[in-house]
């Protein structure tokens, strides 16, 4: 079976963060590399040996790698009353490099998007609005932490259609692997299925919406394989 696995980026990094925690660019992209290479075991076939069982593994066409460059521009901050230059941050650097480092691996490919930093803006997150509405809270208490940094992204999601839409109408591929939790891809997932392609949804153990579950061919994740690395069938590169 030839397998695509489609990464959406954004989700990954956040819930990473969450499942195994803090690592360098380079240890992150190692990560996400195999973690994708516990998606092209196949479970249905393997073989007993040294009283291990050992895998066999789809053919693998493509990782897809969508996402955002990092926002780099001079962002007005109105409770520190001054420009935050997002080029001198550490964030900046981290996602850089570990684009970079994405960059290097077999058969990865990107698809970046852009940021629309025109309007990006600091905004009170929505609770600590609500606290200061209720009188919970007041002006004076605020914090740098108390905002959050809205961006939106551009030609994400329009790219990640497009490619399970080609993917599947040109018969490149048997199966396909989509790493998010986004309900907002339901329209290509029933494209897909039609065609014929095996649709397989990894929302990392989040939530997802049943309109998605219900388009899709089986879900699996595979972050508590990752946590406890059961399986020696995995290799450093795809």
């Amino acid at each position: 079976m030839k397998t695509a696995i489609l990464v959406d980026g954004g989700f990954y990094k956040l819930e990473a963060l969450k499942l195994f925690g803090k690592k360098s660019p380079e240890a992150r992209a190692a990560e996400l590399v195999r973690y994708c290479q516990f998606h092209l075991l196949n479970r249905a076939k393997y073989e007993i040996i040294e009283d291990k069982k050992r895998y066999a593994k789809n053919d693998l066409c493509r990782v897809f790698y969508y996402d955002c460059p990092p926002v780099s521009k001079m962002i007005y901050h109105p409770l520190l009353k001054k420009n935050v230059d997002f080029s001198k941050k550490d964030t900046f650097q981290w996602t850089t490099d570990f684009f970079n480092s994405l960059r290097t691996k077999r058969k990865f490919a990107l698809r970046l998007g852009k940021l629309a930093d025109a309007t990006a803006s600091f905004n009170l997150k929505s609770d600590v609005t609500k606290k200061i509405l209720s009188g919970t809270r007041v002006l004076t208490d605020l914090t740098e932490k108390d905002f959050d940094l809205a961006l939106r992204q551009k030609g994400v999601d329009m790219k990640i259609g497009i490619d399970i839409a080609t993917l599947a109408y040109k018969r490149l591929v048997d199966q396909i692997v989509l790493i998010s939790g986004n309900s907002d891809f339901v329209p290509v997932a029933k494209l897909a299925r039609r065609e014929g392609i095996d649709f397989v949804l990894d929302p990392m153990g989040t939530h997802i919406a049943p309109d998605l579950q219900e388009h899709i061919d089986g879900m699996q994740s595979y972050y508590k394989w990752m946590q406890k690395s059961e399986t020696s069938d995995l290799d450093d590169d795809l």
